[in-house]
């Protein structure tokens, strides 16, 4: 089964809120994107809505639920008492739970499963009472997985930001992958689910796919924006789709 594609859409939204104005809209790229053939759709609103708006989760729920109905809508962010209402007011397919910091510029790290385990089960467990799918935000690491799993987690996302960084050094990338691959072999080991994502782009996502087969869902922003800008939206999801083995027609 070939590795479904979320589209990140924050930078999308951090480009528009440089300016008072509606566009780029996120709505209708995210739009653009799904029709490309993006499985879903990514958001990731912090507190302070430097990029993804509470209006604009609510706009992309309502437009998912209406046209794409066989598209699924993932929420990440750092489970606070604001980020939750949010999630359980838009219920969408699954959520991910990460470690940020308020003024955190981006996702670096994973979670200390050990270190968060009481922060985090009453909150994974509210979630799941809802039928959401739980993801929580994992290093690329086996450490921590079974308490993952403990949690009730269905899937751990592993954080891919070294591997991105390689910049396509060969060796460089080889060490990553080997991190990553045993990370996934443990989870997939304990009946976790697998999703990876940071620093993804369409040269380092088809050796990431192969090296790690098991993997369901890539979720991708900062690179695939930067190709929008370039190819547009649509075409880029289709490179990005090509890059994970999908038979996706040129052009």
């Amino acid at each position: 089964m070939t590795c479904k594609l979320s589209v990140n859409l924050n930078a999308v939204a951090l480009l528009r809120n440089r300016r008072n104005l509606p566009w780029p809209s996120v709505l209708d790229l995210g739009r653009l994107a799904l029709g490309a053939g993006a499985a879903g759709l990514t958001v990731h609103p912090r507190p302070d809505e430097r990029h993804t708006r509470r209006t604009d989760v609510e706009e992309l729920t309502a437009m998912i639920r209406k046209e794409y109905v066989d598209k699924e809508f993932n929420i990440e962010g750092y489970p606070d008492d604001r980020w939750m209402e949010i999630v359980e007011q838009a219920r969408p397919d699954q959520a991910t739970l990460v470690p940020d910091d308020p003024d955190q510029e981006t996702s670096d790290h994973g979670w200390d499963f050990a270190a968060s385990a009481g922060f985090l089960q009453p909150r994974v467990a509210r979630l799941k009472k809802l039928g959401i799918r739980v993801s929580l935000f994992a290093n690329p690491s086996p450490e921590g997985l079974d308490i993952a799993r403990k949690l009730g987690a269905d899937r751990v996302e592993l954080y891919t930001g070294p591997y991105g960084e390689c910049l396509g050094e060969e060796r460089c990338m080889h060490r990553e992958l080997q991190r990553l691959i045993a990370a996934a072999q443990t989870a997939q080991a304990l009946g976790l689910g697998l999703n990876a994502g940071h620093d993804l782009t369409v040269s380092n996502l088809t050796p990431l796919v192969m090296s790690l087969p098991m993997l369901d869902e890539v979720s991708i922003g900062h690179g695939l924006t930067a190709d929008a800008l370039k190819f547009g939206m649509a075409e880029t999801v289709r490179r990005f789709r090509r890059a994970l083995g999908d038979p996706v027609p040129q052009g």
